[in-house]
């Protein structure tokens, strides 16, 4: 495997540093270094949470998910890396906001829709489910034919982080929180706003009177995209108020918003996946050489 010499940094975390490398068949992947370099900093706890992080990835292995491939742990020079399948084509963030990046068409949009809710609903039927603590469009990432990759690519378990922030997250690390964050990336990926800014403040208030029926649903769209199926949109729409809705005594499953939107966009989860996946090849890859 090479990284470059770790010159290739692709993004930074606070925990770690997130590296593009290449296996010598040439498939990419991504990799993440802890930013501890020696081993006298780091504690037992710090491994525990390691492990148990790598414990929660191995158990999601979705085709819409960033998923772990292995993890490498050396003593000398002190190492603790875990190596993810790579998505060449940036963040739906960029996507959706970043005029330099390939613009995304109506069908394109559900796409990528139907493969984050077909994830995050198979994360939801693990036991116990797999809950993430950060989603919204900048850890969606996107496959060469455009799929959708959830990902935590977050260094430790979100149980560390949990303990650290539980006195002044407002939002927590549960089912309908996720529920509530899917309703805003979709919002985002139909609108093409930012989920906040400086003009309308936050994207769930300027768009209350569309879903709400006070204004024409149609012109919540993003008035780049240049065509989108009219006979849809109050359908998707209805989806986003339910998963946003506070007034709502009870959110909707995942599974259920998954149901919905693929009764509205007839797309089976074969669908939204991609096309084809570097992840038995790397893996296959890096048990071979482990072998020899």
């Amino acid at each position: 495997m090479t990284c470059e010499d770790f010159s290739n940094i692709i993004g930074s975390l606070s925990d770690g540093v997130l590296y593009k490398g290449t296996l010598s068949s040439g498939v990419e992947i991504a990799v993440i270094a802890s930013r501890i370099k020696s081993a006298k900093d780091w504690s037992k706890q710090c491994e525990s949470q390691f492990r148990k992080k790598v414990t929660s990835l191995s158990r999601v292995n979705h085709k819409n998910f960033v998923n772990l491939i292995g993890y490498c742990e050396e003593e000398e020079p002190f190492t603790r890396m875990m190596v993810f399948e790579y998505a060449p084509n940036g963040t739906l963030f960029e996507h959706l906001h970043i005029k330099e990046t390939e613009s995304l068409d109506w069908p394109t949009r559900l796409r990528i829709a139907m493969g984050i809710a077909y994830c995050l609903e198979h994360m939801n039927q693990l036991s116990p489910p797999f809950i993430l603590k950060n989603l919204d469009t900048s850890t969606i990432y996107l496959t060469d034919d455009f799929a959708a990759k959830v990902s935590d690519l977050d260094f430790w378990n979100e149980e560390q982080e949990r303990k650290a922030t539980d006195s002044d997250d407002s939002l927590s690390s549960d089912p309908e929180s996720v529920v509530f964050k899917y309703g805003i990336i979709l919002l985002e990926i139909l609108s093409g706003r930012f989920p906040v800014s400086d003009g309308s403040g936050l994207l769930v208030n300027w768009a209350s009177p569309y879903l709400n029926q006070e204004s024409p649903m149609k012109e919540l769209i993003d008035p780049t995209l240049e065509s989108f199926n009219e006979e849809s949109v109050d359908a998707l729409c209805e989806v986003i108020r339910s998963c946003i809705d506070s007034k709502l005594k009870k959110k909707p499953t995942m599974g259920e918003v998954a149901s919905k939107l693929r009764e509205i966009t007839e797309m089976s989860p074969d669908g939204a996946t991609p096309k084809v996946s570097p992840l038995w090849w790397a893996e296959l890859e890096i048990i071979s050489s482990e072998m020899n």
